[in-house]
């Protein structure tokens, strides 16, 4: 399309199972934004409508420098539409498949970031249920490189004012498998913010190895594990010493019990804080190591 709604569409960022997302212009403030839709063939599920206006109505109540930032929501013709601050970066999936596993110092940068997102959405009462290296995005932001931003909240759970049972499909699985919780597999109706810190314990697995805690060719192979195995330690699976005191972290977020989980996201961000490697990834290492790949052109590839 030339136009959805006022905004002047630039051109096509990405498209998925879920709808296309559009680097668009906003006339009216002349402002490049990030336009998501609905993929037409959704638009006749009533749930999938409720879900997309959710995740705009969750990003927009907070206000955290680390979520992505809502500017309007809107409706051409039945077919709902999100616009979005234009990120200037790329997301952990690719950044990881593209350069491999990240140096401790940076994942901690990362991990405390993301915390400190979720602190804000934790107390106010969302969980976003879909925490993953595919849903944080790394950007440059006000000269800033490596600046973590979260986003897709179309699965949060609203505990303070409850949740729609049509869109949380009771005992049904909400989320990612390779990053979900034990308790979001066996029932997903009793999650908490625990929950988002096991995925962001398992996204720092990720980001340290280059590699999934558990995998499978199935769901039941994906699952299982989460739910029965204990994870092999960061340095093992990387054959390489990794910082002790990250490591337990990482394993105390892993844990099967959300009770031997650290108990909040600011108890989380606390503890990454007082790591040996925090504040060891600078700016100005952020910056060298993006330019140093844009320059060799790689770069581009995220």
């Amino acid at each position: 399309p030339h136009r959805i709604g006022r905004y002047e569409v630039v051109s096509e960022l990405g498209r998925g199972a879920m709808g296309t997302v559009y680097k668009a212009r906003d006339p009216v403030l002349d402002r490049l934004v990030a336009l998501k839709t609905m993929s037409e063939a959704l638009l006749v599920e009533e749930e999938m409508q409720e879900r997309f206006y959710r995740e705009a109505r969750s990003a927009a109540g907070l206000q955290h420098v680390n979520i992505v930032t809502v500017f309007d929501l809107g409706e051409v013709d039945g077919a709902p539409f999100i616009a979005m601050e234009l990120l200037d970066g790329a997301s952990l999936d690719r950044v990881v498949s593209v350069f491999g596993p990240l140096r401790p110092s940076r994942v901690v940068h990362i991990l405390y970031h993301v915390a400190e997102a979720l602190t804000e959405a934790h107390e106010i009462g969302l969980i976003h249920r879909d925490i993953k290296p595919a849903n944080i995005l790394l950007c440059r932001q006000g000269g800033i490189y490596d600046f973590p931003k979260v986003v897709d909240f179309g699965l949060v759970k609203d505990l303070e004012r409850g949740t729609d049972a049509r869109l949380t499909q009771a005992n049904v699985v909400q989320g990612t498998p390779l990053y979900l919780s034990p308790e979001a597999i066996s029932d997903p109706d009793a999650v908490d913010a625990r929950s988002d810190l096991y995925s962001l314990g398992a996204v720092g697995y990720y980001l340290l190895t280059g590699t999934h805690v558990f995998t499978g060719k199935t769901l039941v192979e994906v699952c299982s594990p989460h739910l029965h195995s204990a994870p092999e330690s960061p340095s093992q699976r990387l054959g390489a010493p990794v910082p002790s005191d990250l490591e337990e972290l990482l394993l105390a977020c892993l844990a099967k019990d959300a009770a031997a989980r650290p108990f909040a996201a600011a108890v989380l961000r606390d503890a990454l804080a007082a790591l040996e490697s925090a504040g060891s990834w600078t700016p100005t290492a952020a910056r060298t190591w993006w330019t140093h790949r844009n320059a060799k052109g790689s770069g581009r590839e995220c």
